[in-house]
């Protein structure tokens, strides 16, 4: 029940913080997501930064790893917006963002994963 409510707190946490960046940056001013993009690639970079430490050496507890990477990243990141706006993109006629966002994601997040991984050796 500990290790549930450890994902709880810091997936409430994650979630505030992405909602504050869409907030901020996700504007209709040009459709671009760059909030969801944002917080997707930090995501990414945070849970490479949090799995490298846990796995180098045992630097973090099995609980910090709950608490940062399965419900920090978990609630921070989001694949359910990022695949609705790709859906907005497609519906809209809107093939380059489409690609560019979808392409940009993948590859600058794995991207980010493996420099999480790196700076952590």
């Amino acid at each position: 029940m500990k290790q549930a409510f450890l994902v709880f707190i810091g997936g409430g946490f994650g979630s505030v913080l992405r909602f504050l960046i869409g907030k901020l940056w996700n504007t209709n001013a040009d459709g671009i997501p760059y909030g969801t993009f944002a917080a997707n690639i930090l995501g990414s970079l945070f849970i490479g930064i949090i799995l490298g430490m846990a796995a180098k050496n045992d630097s973090l507890t099995q609980n910090q790893t709950l608490l940062l990477a399965t419900g920090f990243c978990g609630g921070f990141t989001t694949f359910s917006s990022f695949a609705y706006e790709n859906h907005v993109f497609l519906k809209s006629g809107d093939f380059t963002s489409f690609a560019l966002y979808t392409i940009g994601s993948f590859i600058i997040g794995f991207l980010a994963v493996f420099l999480g991984l790196f700076l952590t050796k």
